[in-house]
C-alpha cells in the first residue's frame, strides 16, 4: 500500500467513525418514517416580547423534555397538534389583567407547526390550552 493510499484510507475510517460517511437517502428515509413530535414552547409576561421569558421543548416520542410532557403530548396527540383546538377547560380565573403570551414552533406528523396566541393572564392562558404551556409544572 502506498503512503497515499493508507493516507486516504485512514481519513475514510476517521469520517466514518465520526458518523460523516453515511448512506444519505437511507439516513433520511428513516428519519422520514417516524418524524417524531416536538414544540418548542416559551411564554412572555406583557403582550410584547419581554426579557422575561420561559421557554422548554417539549418532545412527545416518547414524552419528555417538560415539566407535564406526558399530559401535554396527549392533549395535543388529541387535536393533532393544533393548539387552537384544545377543548378550554372550565374553571375560575380572576379577571385580573396580566398579560401573557405563549408561542410554539415545531413539527407535528411531520407538519409544521407555529402557534403564537396572547392571554390576559396565566389563568386563562392554561385553561385553554391545557398543560401544553403549563412550564412550572
Amino acid at each position: 500500500m502506498t503512503y497515499i493510499t493508507r493516507a486516504t484510507a485512514a481519513a475514510g475510517a476517521l469520517l466514518a467513525a465520526a458518523g460523516l460517511l453515511t448512506a444519505g437517502p437511507a439516513q433520511a428515509a428513516i428519519r422520514d418514517s417516524h418524524p417524531g413530535n416536538w414544540l418548542y414552547l416559551t411564554v412572555t409576561k406583557g403582550d410584547a416580547r419581554a426579557d422575561d421569558i420561559r421557554g422548554t421543548l417539549l418532545l412527545c416520542d416518547p414524552p419528555r423534555g417538560h415539566a407535564r410532557a406526558a399530559e401535554a403530548c396527549g392533549e395535543l396527540d388529541g387535536v393533532d397538534g393544533d393548539i387552537g383546538r384544545i377543548t378550554a377547560r372550565n374553571g375560575f380565573c380572576p379577571m385580573i389583567w396580566a398579560p401573557v403570551t405563549a408561542r410554539a414552533r415545531g413539527q407535528w406528523n411531520g407538519r409544521p407547526v407555529t402557534f403564537q396566541e396572547t392571554y390576559a393572564s396565566r389563568c386563562v392562558m392554561n385553561a385553554r390550552t391545557g398543560s401544553v404551556f403549563s412550564l412550572d409544572g
